[in-house]
């Protein structure tokens, strides 16, 4: 296993580019299984769980082929031949359950083993289930797999979630694209990879109206074709990079960044004394002088304060003046890298929920150990900014999620590699 190490070193200043979204990644691809025409996402990331996926796929039947570097991924359906998505894959990955509602949507029928990934909350299937059923689908879980068949093909319905959960609008909305009839879904995922979605599923010749409001309506078409899409830049790597010249000081441009990604992070961290500015190539951010200030968060759906940059924050916030309450309303057990910024000197108390942060005038570099990939970074930004090295164990998880970081943040500055754990 792989262990970072990082060393405080003072402000950091340069231009770190930002990859596609993962999140938005691992969920078009999956389309590919709604057409047997050729679909190509370009600016695809080069993530671990980018080829966790890959293997998936062609454990169906599809092609997944890497081309300029992993950049861009070409995929064709044209012969699924397996219609069961087996446990050894999807364990690996919270995502892999997002081949429901195409390979139902298409084959008729699909067994799902139920899905891993980190181990930040239960994250269940209910919701999922609910709106597949809704379009007419008959679900039952046996032995930790889903057995989903469609026998009179789906048809549209009216649905309202309980909660406005991304992965059951994506998977959805995906399986709607070829119900018969309309389909409407109330209280819709607003993210911005629920756009890119829709907009890579308009490309194919699907019919939506909607993504990016609560509200999505979807027209069912007989067939999709082929398409050419760019993947979304990832605003959680996008935040995260935004965070390093506010640890430690100095001016950071980051490339391909857009304001409108993540707004509500942007007001927290001008609230905190950040200066945040767009510019041709992206955003560029500078720490004004001084500690930053203490600011409370919530994290919340899009386009509410986001529960992937939360452990970040928090890092941010141990050496902010004042005290700070974060809030954490998406996930339970999302507090894990607590205990480890506690191990480098923060002072951090947490009861259920909400966490409670007094700054400290500095972090202490420590050995600490990763629990799962937001935390990994945290813990890494909060090295960067400490006084002497900080060891993060455990960043297996970094890899799902950071494509070449240690290139980045050295890029700007960083004091920052990576070793192998004897």
């Amino acid at each position: 296993m792989d262990s970072i190490i990082v060393r405080g070193n003072g402000p950091l200043n340069g231009q770190i580019p930002i990859a596609g979204a993962k999140n938005a990644c691992l969920t078009l691809m999956p389309a590919t299984l709604l057409s047997e025409e050729p679909l190509t996402l370009t600016n695809a990331p080069r993530l671990s769980d980018i080829k966790t996926m890959s293997q998936l796929l062609g454990s169906l039947g599809a092609e997944v082929t890497s081309l300029q570097d992993g950049k861009v991924l070409a995929m064709s359906s044209h012969d699924i031949n397996n219609h069961v998505a087996d446990y050894d894959i999807v364990r690996k990955m919270r995502a892999s359950n997002l081949v429901l509602g195409p390979m139902l949507a298409r084959l008729g029928h699909a067994v799902v083993s139920l899905p891993g990934g980190c181990a930040i909350g239960a994250r269940p299937m209910d919701l999922h289930i609910f709106g597949l059923e809704k379009l007419g689908a008959e679900i039952e879980l046996k032995d930790g797999y889903l057995h989903a068949k469609a026998p009179n093909g789906l048809k549209g319905a009216v649905m309202e979630l309980s909660f406005a959960s991304v992965g059951a609008t994506e998977n959805i909305l995906m399986a709607a694209t070829l119900a018969k009839g309309t389909t409407v879904i109330k209280n819709a995922a607003r993210e911005p990879e629920i756009v890119d979605l829709a907009d890579c599923l308009r490309a194919m010749g699907a019919q939506i109206e909607g993504d990016g409001t609560s509200e999505i309506t979807v027209q069912g078409v007989d067939r999709l074709h082929g398409a050419t899409h760019p993947v979304v830049t990832d605003r959680i790597e996008l935040g995260t990079f935004m965070l390093a010249p506010a640890f430690c000081g100095g001016e950071v441009e980051l490339l391909g960044g857009r304001l409108n990604l993540v707004e509500s992070f942007v007001a927290k961290l001008h609230e905190a004394g950040i200066d945040v500015e767009e510019t041709e190539k992206g955003l560029k951010v500078a720490r004004k002088n001084g500690r930053v200030k203490a600011v409370d968060v919530t994290t919340e759906p899009f386009p509410g304060f986001p529960t992937d940059l939360q452990a970040q924050f928090m890092a941010m916030m141990c050496t902010a003046e004042g005290t700070s309450v974060l809030e954490e309303k998406i996930f339970e057990n999302r507090f894990m890298h607590a205990p480890e910024l506690i191990r480098m000197g923060a002072n951090i108390e947490v009861h259920g929920g909400t966490a409670t942060v007094h700054g400290v005038e500095r972090l202490k570099g420590a050995q600490v150990m990763a629990t799962d990939l937001r935390a990994s970074v945290s813990l890494i930004l909060a090295g960067l900014a400490a006084e002497g090295e900080t060891i993060v164990s455990r960043v297996y998880h970094l890899d799902r999620g950071y494509e070449k970081i240690e290139e980045k943040l050295g890029g700007v500055g960083a004091h920052i590699e990576r070793v192998k754990d004897q």
